[in-house]
Formats: structure tokens, C-alpha cells, sequence
């Protein structure tokens, strides 16, 4: 049986779901480069971030698209990401527990301020309490849009509940 090499991949989850760990450790084991989309949508600053417009957004979106490879990690699902989910060899959707991802956002606020972790934002309190409204939501909603939308993609849809065992796609 012939592996599956992949060489385009898109991360979808919630805050706090991995993601990013995730886009990391797969970077690292196929030597791919990974995007966040969070990058794709502001343009960090020292000072700030700024929300880079619809059409600065899709440029640099469809730049990192015609690169040969990449890995795009997360948790857009409207329109503009469409092309993502198009162009990719496998879409990873995380689906870890509520619960855990509502840790790992505690857990990462406390490690940001205590300036243990690194953060391409300013964790404030106000984003801080955002984020267990986004985790809300994508429960709630996103998950069921993603599916409803992208569900046309299912042979290409792994759905991962637990990140341990995911060596299996990439060995």
C-alpha cells in the first residue's frame, strides 16, 4: 500500500483545542512551513495588532496558498479560508474535550503573564475572557457550520480527538 505523502494540510479547532502545538510538531517531522491564521489577520506590532483589511487578508492568504507546500492551522471556517480547505491533501479538525480546552486557556493566560509562554497578542484580561467565549461558540456553532460547510471534503477530513496518536498520518 502506497503512503500518503502530504504536503498541504489545514489544522481547524477551537482556542485551547492544539492547533498550533500540533502545526509545530508536524512542521517539524515534514520539514513544512506553518502558518496561523490569527497572522493572516493581523499584522502584530509592539504597540498592538492591527486587522489587516478583506483584501490585504486574501492576498497574503492566497500567497501562502501557491506556496508548494505549507500548513495552515486555525479556527476560521467563514469564506475566506474556503480556498484553504480546497487546496489541502488533509484537514485535520480537532476535536478535544470542552473541559480541556478551558484549561489550557487558563493555563496559558497564567504562563503569558507570568511571561513563561510567549504571545502574538497582549494577553489581557479582556482577551482572556473572549476566549472562553470563542471556546463557547465553536462548540456551539462553528463545529456545526464547519461540517454543514466543508462536509463536501469528507475524504479528506480526519476528525482527532486526542493528538497522542497522530504520528500514524506522517510515519
Amino acid at each position: 500500500m502506497k503512503k500518503t505523502i502530504y504536503k498541504r494540510i489545514h489544522i481547524i479547532g477551537s482556542v485551547g483545542s492544539g492547533k498550533t502545538t500540533l502545526a509545530k510538531e508536524i512542521s517539524s517531522w515534514l520539514d513544512l512551513p506553518y502558518y496561523e491564521l490569527d497572522n493572516v489577520v493581523w499584522i502584530r506590532l509592539e504597540s498592538g495588532d492591527i486587522r489587516r483589511t478583506e483584501q490585504e487578508r486574501e492576498e497574503y492568504l492566497n500567497s501562502i496558498l501557491q506556496l508548494h507546500s505549507w500548513i495552515i492551522e486555525g479556527i476560521h471556517n467563514e469564506d475566506w479560508v474556503s480556498d484553504c480547505f480546497h487546496s489541502a491533501d488533509l484537514i485535520l479538525f480537532l476535536d478535544t474535550k470542552y473541559s480541556i480546552r478551558t484549561y489550557r486557556i487558563i493555563k496559558r493566560f497564567i504562563k503569558q503573564k507570568l511571561r513563561i509562554e510567549k504571545a502574538n497578542y497582549i494577553p489581557t484580561l479582556a482577551i482572556f475572557l473572549k476566549m472562553f467565549k470563542w471556546n463557547r461558540y465553536f462548540e456551539e456553532v462553528g463545529k456545526i457550520n464547519f461540517f454543514n460547510k466543508y462536509g463536501v471534503y469528507k475524504d479528506k477530513i480526519e476528525v482527532i480527538n486526542n493528538t497522542k496518536g497522530i504520528k500514524k498520518y506522517f510515519n
